[in-house]
């Protein structure tokens, strides 16, 4: 295959995806060097466990490996960057769920004791109370898109990418977002 032959340090993060889906340890080894740096820094924005940080880096990585040739055989626009931060952020939410859930007292589970979402599990570690409170408040698409460009440090590019939305839809809810931020912390 040609595309096999181009050298990997010249290889783009989807070409390295689809070889790894290929069975090609090289390949994932190079594209685990480039994107793991920002990937761990994204993680410990919104999360400052660094055993759970490194947890879900694991599971992260182990999904891309299984699953690259989901990716690779996919017709979406989507980047291979923007694939793996989601992986990323799903087993994030999976892991503050199961802490949640262990968490819990096992005594007695009622319809008033209510776990809080993972989400604002990892929104409560990272930012203070009032302006957590003001994030909680918002609708969940705007604080989604205000997570992913504030908190996670994301272009409204990588955001569009992330979330599966038009870049002016992102900037739209941003907009909104901080208006809404404004005047709840006012």
């Amino acid at each position: 295959m040609k595309g096999s032959r181009t050298p990997l340090t010249e290889a783009d993060e989807e070409h390295l995806v689809r070889r790894t889906a290929r069975g090609d340890r090289a390949a994932f080894e190079e594209l685990y060097r480039r994107t793991s740096p920002w990937l761990a820094v994204r993680l410990r924005r919104r999360c400052a466990d660094e055993q759970l940080v490194a947890e879900v880096m694991q599971e992260t990585y182990l999904a891309v490996w299984r699953a690259a040739d989901a990716f690779a055989g996919a017709a979406v626009g989507g980047s291979a960057v923007g694939w793996v931060w989601t992986i990323a952020a799903r087993r994030l939410v999976d892991a503050f769920r199961r802490r949640a859930h262990h968490a819990r007292l096992p005594i007695v589970a009622t319809a008033d004791v209510v776990a809080p979402a993972a989400e604002d599990e990892a929104l409560a570690a990272t930012v203070g109370d009032e302006v957590g409170d003001a994030l909680r408040r918002l609708a969940p698409e705007l604080r989604q898109v205000l997570q992913a460009m504030v908190l996670d440090g994301m272009s409204v590019r990588e955001t569009a990418m992330v979330l599966g939305l038009p870049e002016g839809t992102v900037k739209t809810r941003a907009r909104r977002a901080r208006i809404a931020m404004r005047e709840a912390l006012t």
